[in-house]
């Protein structure tokens, strides 16, 4: 397997292979000029993007954003995500329909191993899944291979580490659920 295909397939990689090396530093030049454009200019800004990530119609990205690949992001549609949204997606994210990010908000596919001998030279990835109709609050980290379920509102701060099921309010770190959301 190549490296990349080890990525994508949440194996141990070598992330200095120059193919990732490449693409990492294509995607952090499109952030640069997505992060530079004109702020009055809403639709040329988001061009920036739309060869990067994959985004249904009608979402927005608020300054600065900044991601690994681009390409593993997937995003629905009504998707809104305030200032400085980081996504490091060595995995595949996907993110649902009508969702909205506070600001501050880290989504990171990415981890490293334990032993330390391991972790200077192979890092790995899993996974990344949040549904329709979510909200995270501000400064909401997200970690590998987490699902978070529909409806869910995050709360602020929170850290989630383990997946949250549909239809409900979670918070802290870590990051537990508070209180079912009755859906009609």
């Amino acid at each position: 397997m190549t490296e990349k295909q080890k990525m994508l397939a949440g194996k141990p990689y070598k992330a200095w292979d120059d193919e990732l090396l490449a693409e990492r530093m294509r995607a952090k030049s499109v952030c640069h000029q997505f992060n530079l454009a004109e702020p009055t200019q809403l639709d040329a800004r988001m061009d920036h993007l739309r060869g990067l990530l994959d985004i249904q119609h009608c979402a927005h990205i608020e300054p600065n954003f900044f991601c690994d690949y681009g390409y593993n992001i997937h995003i629905g549609k009504q998707f809104y995500a305030n200032h400085n949204l980081t996504i490091l997606d060595v995995c595949s994210v996907s993110i649902g329909d009508n969702v909205m990010f506070g600001p501050h908000v880290m989504i990171s596919t990415a981890t490293h191993p334990i032993d330390p001998i391991a972790r200077q030279t192979t890092e790995y990835g899993a996974p990344i899944q949040i549904g329709n109709n979510v909200w995270l609050g501000g400064n909401v980290s997200v970690l590998p291979g987490v699902t978070i379920g529909d409806n869910c509102v995050i709360g602020a701060g929170s850290v989630v580490n383990k997946s949250i099921p549909a239809n409900c309010v979670a918070a802290g770190n870590p990051c537990k659920v508070i209180k079912p959301i009755n859906v009609e």
